[in-house]
């Protein structure tokens, strides 16, 4: 029988990337509102071009937050700190606000659901929005996640550590980062291409031509972020891997002077590197009652710890949701054909083990007050380098804690 060979990739962009610098100015917005007042309505959008920043959305909250300032400091730390340098500079660049309320007609089906108002009980939160929503989790990596974009993370983060740490001196917070895997039989077997482009100064150690700089560039990326990150991984580059750093031949102008940014681009970026399905729904800027961000952490949740019991090498879980209603309107299971179980066993298993309902999953895990609970920042720190799978911040729904419940529900030993 021939083998099922078949390349896969993933991207993952830097922080200092325009759509990553909306996202991070979104979620500080959030973090903000969220520390002061847990029960904040939060919907802000950014966007960011040369020389200004456009904060737009709806807010309904109890405190004030001086939004200008918010914007200012997270430019700062993300690293544009000089227009001459970078081309876009925290004290200089213009800051735009354009903030309503939230509408009156959302709220009320998000402060009451359906179900409360037909029967009359206890108050529930309905769902902030429709849509649809997909968790993913396969046993690829330690963290459950697909390789290709677990790799392509791990090299953005560290291409912006050695910038931060000064370990490479002409680096900018522009960036980007891509690997290629190659598969046999659904496995990962190999590394085929590994791509970096990083913002860099014109000038290296007083050096100007531009095939030297390179030259100069590829030596450094590879030394300094590609082989720290894969010493911990079995699978590494080999002798026919591609390596294609900053391709276009230079990188000078990057961040907002380059191109603009948007809150919401980077939607395959946040998740799963386009290896599992999506429903649309970006994160960034958007409190928990947003369903397209509460219920995208507890699919991974659920998916994950479907894998982590063993019931599965891979599974995918979708939900879906109306506007005003707690519970989800449909749940579906697909393992791909990995399942140790069917697919239908574990759809009546998530159903009985995991609460579904906005104000259920807000209170498992604490949404509302994880920025207080990590010194009035979380969600910007999450905005970049992916919402799942994440080993550096402390995540709630990275939790496998209901695994051996699922393996004992399903009547399997500890070793399946």
């Amino acid at each position: 029988m021939t083998s099922k060979k078949f390349l896969f990739t993933s991207e993952s962009v830097t922080e200092g990337h325009p759509d990553k610098v909306c996202d991070q100015i979104s979620d500080a917005i959030l973090d903000a509102f969220l520390l002061q007042d847990p029960k904040s309505r939060v919907a802000a959008e950014t966007s960011i071009t040369t020389g200004m920043v456009l904060v737009s959305g709806e807010i309904t909250s109890e405190c004030y937050v001086d939004i200008p300032s918010v914007v200012r400091n997270t430019v700062k730390e993300i690293g544009y700190t000089k227009a001459k340098g970078g081309g876009f500079d925290h004290r200089t660049c213009a800051v735009l606000t354009s903030i309503d309320e939230q509408s009156p007609d959302i709220a009320g089906g998000v402060n009451v659901s359906l179900e409360t108002r037909d029967a009359n009980s206890q108050a529930d939160t309905g769902a902030g929005d429709q849509g649809i929503m997909f968790g993913f989790a396969c046993n690829e990596t330690p963290e459950l996640m697909p390789l290709p974009i677990s790799l392509s993370h791990k090299l953005a983060y560290r291409l912006a550590e050695v910038r931060k740490q000064k370990l490479v001196n002409y680096l900018r917070p522009d960036g980007k980062t891509q690997v290629t895997v190659e598969y046999i039989d659904n496995k990962p077997s190999r590394i085929d291409t590994i791509v970096v482009s990083t913002q860099h100064d014109p000038e290296i150690n007083g050096e100007a031509d531009n095939d030297k700089v390179q030259k100069i560039i590829r030596e450094d990326i590879i030394k300094y972020v590609v082989e720290p990150v894969f010493e911990n991984y079995s699978i590494k580059p080999d002798e026919n891997t591609k390596y294609l750093i900053n391709p276009s031949g230079r990188f000078v102008v990057g961040g907002p002077q380059g191109d603009a940014g948007l809150t919401g681009r980077k939607i395959i970026v946040d998740t799963y590197g386009g290896y599992s399905r999506h429903g649309g729904g970006a994160f960034s800027g958007k409190d928990p009652t947003k369903v397209d961000r509460s219920a995208a952490y507890a699919t991974r949740y659920v998916a994950k710890n479907i894998v982590a019991a063993g019931l599965a090498d891979k599974c995918e879980v979708q939900i879906g949701y109306a506007i005003g209603v707690a519970t989800p309107v449909s749940i579906m299971v697909d393992t791909f054909g990995t399942g140790k179980i069917s697919d239908d066993e574990i759809s009546e298993l998530i159903e009985k083990n995991f609460d579904l309902r906005p104000a259920a999953i807000i209170k498992q895990f604490d949404l509302t007050g994880l920025p207080a609970k990590n010194n009035g920042h979380f969600y910007r720190l999450l905005a970049s380098y992916g919402h799942m799978g994440r080993c550096d911040l402390n995540i709630p729904w990275e939790v496998v804690d209901k695994a051996q419940t699922l393996r004992e529900q399903a009547c399997l030993s500890a070793k399946a």
